[in-house]
């Protein structure tokens, strides 16, 4: 078995992206921490966001928290090994940086789990009424952001390109 890569700048590309998520991510969580650390209950920013301390035992939306951080973050690992394997077939940019993105955030919340037990988040968006009642969007963090955007940029390949090339190949 020979292992080739279809386009070695976009390869090259999905792994810079991936692994500046990865610094991006952890030092932005370093600098969280220590402000966070002064501010036990928050820092309002603005009316519907705030920056706060929130420790995801779990995945996506605190999903899988009961099971053990090493768990999750195995499947993680696996995950983001076959989206590089997925980045050597690469031939389109689009495809690249979301592969790129998705990876960086998921093996950037991995170290968290390694070295917490837990992924820290701290970007708080929310909704308040004039009631009281208030609604929080589950806080995140920039590892988070980056697998949003890559799933959305892998999405929109799969959903406008993939048609643009079944048209050229049926034309």
């Amino acid at each position: 078995m020979t292992f080739a890569i279809a386009d070695k700048r976009l390869f090259r590309l999905g792994l810079i992206l991936c692994a500046v998520i990865i610094v991006a991510d952890q030092i932005s969580k370093a600098i969280m921490m220590s402000v966070l650390e002064q501010h036990p209950y928050g820092i309002p920013i603005l009316p519907v966001f705030s920056l706060v301390t929130a420790w995801n035992k779990g995945v996506s939306f605190s999903m899988l928290r009961n099971l053990p951080p090493e768990v999750l973050s195995g499947f993680a690992i696996l995950v983001s090994l076959g989206l590089i394997y997925w980045l050597t077939r690469v031939e389109n940019r689009l495809i690249a940086v979301g592969i790129g993105c998705v990876a960086g955030g998921a093996l950037g919340n991995v170290i968290d789990r390694f070295r917490f037990g837990a992924v820290f988040d701290f970007l708080d968006f929310f909704i308040k009424t004039g009631s009281g009642w208030e609604w929080h969007w589950p806080a995140f963090n920039l590892a988070d952001s980056a697998i949003t955007v890559g799933v959305i940029l892998l999405l929109i390949d799969g959903l406008f390109h993939r048609v643009d090339r079944a048209k050229t190949e049926h034309s």
